[in-house]
């Protein structure tokens, strides 16, 4: 007979599949060198946040085709370039700076044979923040039954998802104050055209009248 779980066993394991992400899968087709052709994938960091992106390439060295990943966020900070990536590939870094950074993939055609199955399979997997933590590590580390460690990463998850509500708040705030005065300065522009309209008209009207008079046409 199978243990009963506790309700809070539960909780962690609806929260824990909730914040889980299923891997990207796509096919990466080959191209010569001079074409430079890159598949990417971005996502958005903040500045010190623990990121963790595993590759998974099928195929062989020696087929034909070359697979080169590049690591980098918007600002221009390198993080990794695995080069002929066949298996796993895994790169670990911490963000630098609260920016966007992409993950580009290059499949490189090598040699004149033809390729029977010119792409490779590609399956990629980003962690960000708590989810790229070592958990098992943790548990050992510190001595933490399951339950707990469990209740240690919701807590981060729900700290991360309050930050990022926090800026997104931030954002908004900034956002606003922007476009209130954008919407200031436009109503004052609108104002001062139009006494400036009306100043020129009122002008144009004193000028026709003192022309007409100075002829003797009025």
């Amino acid at each position: 007979m199978a243990p009963q779980r506790s309700p809070w066993q539960w909780l962690c394991g609806l929260l824990l599949l909730a914040c889980a992400a299923d891997a990207l899968k796509f096919e990466l087709p080959a191209h010569p060198e001079s074409h430079n052709q890159k598949k990417c994938i971005q996502n958005f960091v903040g500045h010190g946040t623990l990121v963790v992106v595993t590759a998974t390439v099928d195929g062989s060295k020696g087929d034909g085709m070359t697979v080169n990943i590049y690591i980098r966020d918007a600002l221009g900070n390198d993080y990794a370039n695995p080069r002929d990536v066949v298996g796993e590939s895994r790169s670990v870094f911490t963000a630098h700076a609260e920016a966007a950074f992409d993950v580009c993939f290059e499949n490189i055609q090598s040699g004149n044979r033809r390729l029977t199955q010119p792409y490779r399979h590609v399956e990629l997997d980003i962690d960000i923040g708590a989810d790229a933590k070592d958990w098992s590590a943790i548990q050992a580390t510190e001595k933490l039954k399951p339950i707990e460690a469990d209740l240690r990463r919701v807590e981060e998850l729900t700290a991360e998802v309050v930050s990022d509500m926090e800026y997104l708040r931030i954002r908004e705030q900034k956002l606003r104050d922007t476009n209130e005065s954008t919407n200031t300065r436009v109503k004052w522009f609108g104002i001062g055209t139009t006494w400036l309209l009306i100043g020129l008209w009122a002008w144009q009207i004193m000028y026709l009248r003192a022309y007409f008079r100075s002829k003797h046409l009025i």
